[in-house]
C-alpha cells in the first residue's frame, strides 16, 4: 500500500500540533534575558571582590558553563530547556549543555569509547569549523593587512 506525497503531507499537518509562536518567542526571550542578566549579576559580583578584568573575564563565562554543566548532569537544565526553548540556546549555556548531555547519553558505554569518544558529537563540529573559520578570517586579515 502507498501513500501520495500530498495524502502523507495532509496526515502529518493533521496529527502535529500547532505551535504556539508568540509564546515561544516570548518564552525564549524571557529565559535568554535572564541568562544573560545572570551573567551581568556575576561580573558585578566578580567586580565587587576586587577581581583584575582579565580575572572577570575568565570568572564569569567558566562559573556559568559550570552551573549548567551540574544542571544538566542532575537533569534540571532540560526541564527549564523544555519550557524555555531557544531561550537556552544562548552561546555559553547551550554549548555547555551540548557537551555534557552526549557524555551523560553515552557513560553506560565506558569512560573511553562512551563519555570520552561521544563527549564532542554535538559540539565538535562547532569547535573544529568554529576554530577552522577563525583562522581563515586571521589569514585574509593578515593578507590584505585589514587591521
Amino acid at each position: 500500500m502507498s501513500i501520495s506525497n500530498s495524502d502523507y503531507s495532509k496526515m502529518t499537518e493533521a496529527a502535529s500540533p500547532n505551535s504556539p509562536v508568540i509564546k515561544n518567542c516570548i518564552n525564549a526571550f524571557l529565559f535568554g534575558g535572564g541568562i544573560c542578566l545572570f551573567g551581568q549579576l556575576l561580573n558585578t559580583i566578580f567586580e565587587k571582590m576586587k577581581l583584575s578584568e582579565d580575572e572577570i573575564k575568565l570568572a564569569t563565562p567558566a562559573t556559568i558553563i559550570i552551573i549548567t554543566a551540574i544542571l544538566t548532569g542532575i537533569g534540571v537544565f532540560d526541564k527549564i530547556a523544555k519550557h524555555a526553548g531557544a531561550g537556552t540556546i544562548v552561546p555559553i549555556t547551550g554549548f555547555a549543555n551540548s557537551v555534557v548531555s552526549p557524555a551523560l547519553e553515552f557513560k553506560h558505554e565506558g569512560l573511553i569509547l562512551g563519555t570520552a569518544a561521544q563527549m564532542f558529537s554535538i559540539a565538535g563540529p562547532v569547535i573544529v569549523y568554529g576554530t577552522a573559520s577563525s583562522f581563515l578570517y586571521g589569514l585574509i586579515i593578515y593578507i590584505f593587512k585589514l587591521y
